[in-house]
């Protein structure tokens, strides 16, 4: 800037205002250097640490179980009756359920800045107002919906049962949680354990027994309850009925019939009890072999870099106690990428600081460039001090925005030590300089100030999850910006007014030596070269308007015309490869597995051919209900041959066409900001088939785009279906619809016993009949009258 242009002050000006003060008594600005300095280590010490910002989702879900029911049982019984309670709610801006086999999920989007405890209370209110829902549904469960932060995911894999791994997954949780540095851990595939009791459609008839009444006196045999207390001499005695069994075993020994001369027919004696996970289909595969995942959380105060580090130390005591063939690895370490932006911060700030320290001090002189450069350190230390105030933690969006601030940030500062050094050239003292030259540019600094504030504030204001996410960066950038401004014009101008002369030293005439140097060569630039530019521009000055015109309109025109390419945010390459198959409601097993198999063959197949462990480290599969997920972990970017869009497309040419799917997606871009679906339509109408057909005409038309492509038209069809109704022959044995109903569930989803806490997991005890794998064994299952027969 031409800093002869500034307006000078009066002669006087100088004995006047806080500048004028604070730069006579020096005590007071070191006071606020220090204040600002100390606070923001302390600040650093005790802000909380996360890998992304911590928010609220404005959002309430209703899940209620009912086991056994179709999709169309839980959008009649359940979804639509939620849906009329609580639509109308104060402060609930959408509604979306999804009905699906066996459970439905309401989802209340909440306006923003309501109160979102009083929404979930009055949603929970409804809620429990309905009387309508089925009768085999399980306890509705409202939650008011929060952003878990995890950390790290821990894989345990190898040649073992599924049940063993799960035990030991379990024992390497309860060894981790023992570290007081992690509480949270879930265990993923989280299948829920059940002891089955089959019994055979001809004992119960041999017996005259029904599986409900067999579930019944399991019921009643298996109990533990207090019974009180006796007060004697000697004490207080507790009573208890201790009946309580926990295994299968322990089940089998029951007795289900006992006679008069003490003879007893026990569960064991007509069917088979065991010990096993309830029937789903969730399988998790790590390298082809059965896995089970330990998703690990961050929870209070904890910080990312002491999760990691406390687990990768309880790994190293684990990992030699496990069975042989049974590994465990880290698949997934978040807090690597907090510590490489926390790194890039660091890097960045040094450098900073060094490039301003240096130039100034080729242009200005060393300790006025010093001094400035410390204004950087000040102003970062002083907004840390205003971090909790403002409720912002240490993260990777804040420290984007220190990153985004450490080039604006020194502007003002440079400005008043250019003006203050002006002053001192032209003869003035150190004090009169320093004070003059801060006062002449506090309106301009101000201003240039307050336009950065006004350019970031609008962040402020973007609705929805992503302006949770960014209101960080203005807040962050605006706290520097206002301490950079306070530093700079009070601060600043105390340390450059008892600043001692610069070429007293050896190393102040050598830098001023060079300073002499540069500045001719600078002038003799002005002279010949900018002086004889500026003058040509000046008188063609119509056909410099015109030449800026016109590269205007090119530039407008090209725009316009659709050239430039626009997205919301870029496709950044993730170190993950991904495939989702999506089948059929009700495929067989076999299929999954069959599909899974082959996805995983093709993509270790792609990474040998490439490279080998020098391209991928791992791939993890799982199967859930209808649906095949492989992931493959691909090796750091300056590490792999290829890069993840290419191994991608190689996988998918090396797959090929799968006959039998819904639909199939490769993504190379997993994670990142620019990842998901390039095109969502949403269609809406009451009658489903409508749906369907404009669906699937949809997905039809826009496959004829050549760079379309992973097309899912957003509709699968239901399992099919048997339905029942009451014939007069029925009715005439004494059956009713829902006796008939009873007998069905309990026959096939199964009667359940008892529901208990067993360690840390709960477990569910089911009496139903063998597994029916045929449909002549259905159409051969007896129902029972009232009369026995």
């Amino acid at each position: 800037m031409d800093l002869t242009k500034i307006p000078r002050l009066p002669n006087n000006a100088d004995r006047r205002g806080a500048i004028a003060w604070m730069t006579r008594h020096s005590v007071a600005p070191n006071l606020l250097m220090m204040f600002f300095i100390i606070g923001g280590l302390i600040a650093v010490l005790r802000v909380k640490q996360e890998v992304f910002p911590e928010f609220e989702l404005d959002l309430v879900t209703v899940t209620v179980p009912y086991p056994g029911a179709s999709p169309e049982e839980v959008e009649q019984g359940i979804i639509l009756a939620i849906e009329e309670g609580i639509r109308g709610l104060d402060g609930i801006k959408e509604v979306r359920a999804m009905a699906r086999e066996g459970s439905g999920i309401v989802t209340a989007e909440l306006e923003p800045r309501v109160n979102r405890q009083r929404v979930y209370q009055e949603v929970q209110q409804e809620v429990n107002r309905i009387t309508t829902f089925p009768e085999a549904i399980e306890q509705p469960e409202v939650v008011l919906v929060t952003n878990k932060r995890d950390v790290m995911d821990v894989i345990l894999y190898g040649e073992a049962d599924e049940w063993v791994l799960r035990v030991l997954a379990e024992q390497v949780r309860d060894r981790i949680l023992q570290d007081g540095k992690v509480t949270q851990i879930e265990l993923e595939p989280d299948r829920i354990f059940e002891v089955s009791i089959e019994v055979p459609q001809e004992n119960l008839r041999a017996y005259n027994l029904t599986l409900s009444e067999v579930a019944a006196r399991i019921r009643t045999a298996s109990v533990e309850i207090p019974g009180g207390s006796i007060r004697t001499d000697a004490g207080e005695i507790l009573l208890r009925m201790k009946e309580r069994r926990d295994w299968a075993r322990e089940f089998s020994e029951i007795p289900v019939i006992s006679s008069e001369d003490g003879t007893q027919l026990l569960v064991r004696d007509i069917a088979v009890v065991r010990d096993e996970f309830a029937e789903s289909y969730e399988f998790l595969t790590y390298n082809g072999k059965p896995a089970v995942n330990l998703a690990i959380f961050r929870v209070g105060d904890q910080t990312p870099l002491g999760v990691s580090k406390a687990v990768k130390n309880k790994l190293e005591e684990i990992r030699p106690d496990l069975p042989p063939g049974v590994h465990i690895d880290i698949r997934s370490d978040r807090s690597d990428i907090y510590r490489q932006r926390l790194q890039l911060l660091t890097k960045n700030g040094l450098l900073g600081l060094v490039l301003v320290l240096v130039i100034l001090t080729i242009f200005l002189e060393y300790k006025l460039a010093f001094w400035v450069t410390m204004g950087i350190v000040v102003s970062f230390m002083g907004a840390m001090c205003f971090l909790p105030v403002v409720d912002v933690t240490i993260n990777m969006v804040s420290m984007f925005a220190f990153i985004v601030a450490l080039g604006i940030v020194v502007d003002d500062a440079i400005v008043v030590g250019e003006n203050v050094f002006e002053y001192r050239n032209e003869g003035k003292d150190r004090l009169a300089s320093a004070i003059r030259g801060a006062q002449d540019v506090v309106v301009p600094v101000t201003f240039s100030i307050l336009t950065n504030i006004a350019a970031f504030t609008p962040l402020l204001f973007i609705p929805g999850i992503m302006g949770k996410v960014w209101r960080v960066v203005p807040l962050v950038v605006c706290s520097v910006f206002i301490v950079s401004l306070f530093e700079s014009l009070f601060v600043l101008p105390a340390h450059l007014a008892h600043m001692k002369k610069d070429n007293a030293t050896s190393l102040g005439r050598a830098i001023h030596r060079v300073q002499d140097r540069l500045s001719a060569f600078i002038a003799r630039s002005i002279e010949n070269i900018f002086g004889p530019l500026l003058d040509l521009v000046l008188r063609a000055r119509y056909l410099t308007v015109s030449i800026g015109m016109a590269t205007l309109f090119v530039v407008v025109g090209y725009i316009a015309s659709g050239r430039l390419g626009f997205e919301m945010a870029p496709k950044v390459e993730s170190d993950q490869s991904v495939v989702t198959a999506v089948l059929p409601y009700g495929s067989p097993l076999a299929v999954l597995e069959e599909v899974n198999d082959r996805l995983v063959r093709s993509v270790q197949e792609v990474a040998a051919e490439n490279g080998g462990l020098q391209l991928m480290r791992g791939v993890r599969a799982s199967i859930s209900e209808n649906q095949v997920f492989v992931v493959a972990y691909l090796t750091d970017p300056d590490v792999r041959p290829i890069n993840t869009f290419v191994f991608t497309e190689k996988w998918r040419e090396r797959v090929g066409f799968i006959p039998g799917l819904e639909s199939i997606r490769f993504q190379s871009d997993r994670g990142g900001p620019g990842s998901g679906p390039s095109l969502t339509v949403e269609l809406a109408h009451a009658d489903i088939p409508t749906l369907d057909h404009a669906s699937t005409e949809l997905a039809e038309a826009l496959a004829q785009f050549a760079n379309v492509s992973d097309i899912d038209d957003g509709y699968t069809p239901g399992k099919q279906q048997f339905d029942f109704q009451m014939r007069p022959e029925g009715r005439s044995l004494g059956l009713t619809a829902a006796e008939v109903a009873r007998q069905l569930r309990s026959s096939f989803y199964g009667a359940e016993a008892l529901r208990q806490q067993r360690g840390r997991n709960e477990v569910k005890v089911m009496v139903r009949l063998p597994n029916m794998t045929a449909l002549r064994l259905f159409h051969s299952f007896r129902l029972t009258s009232a009369a026995g027969v």
